[in-house]
């Protein structure tokens, strides 16, 4: 059976990207290993063992193109609406809270936040499947 380990996404800005998640999810430095013509740094918490692999290609000044595949990353708290003042108060790029809900059943409270590359990341109450 496979086992995810990791995703990963290009950044321009090592400090910004290492900055904006460490402050938004408290994800740190697992490893970095530098190369002639670019660096990977996966990051990761006490949460989980999966981490997140930010490649930062040297010399690249234009911000990439993240098109129409890219969907987003998600992540659970236990507490939505603590979060998401925290992060506000962070003055990040933040949306409002949704409530998805399907039959008058709660299904899933969300919102998006945006990391300084236009990643978008949803941070979802754990609740049902989001545990």
């Amino acid at each position: 059976m496979a086992k995810a380990i990791h995703s990963m996404i290009r950044v321009l800005d090592e400090e910004k990207s290492r900055s904006f998640y460490g402050q938004a999810f408290g994800l740190e430095a697992a490893d970095r290993l530098d190369f002639d013509t670019f660096t990977l740094v996966y990051l990761r918490n006490s949460e989980t063992a999966f981490e997140l692999e930010l490649t930062i290609n040297k010399g690249r000044t234009e911000p990439y193109n993240l098109g129409d595949g890219y969907g987003h990353l998600a992540v659970s708290v236990d507490d939505l609406d603590t979060e998401h003042a925290r992060l506000k108060a962070l003055d990040l790029k933040i949306r409002d809270i949704v409530e998805f809900k399907r039959d008058s059943v709660m299904l899933a409270r969300f919102f998006f936040v945006e990391d300084p590359d236009g990643y978008k990341i949803e941070v979802l109450q754990r609740q049902g499947r989001f545990v």
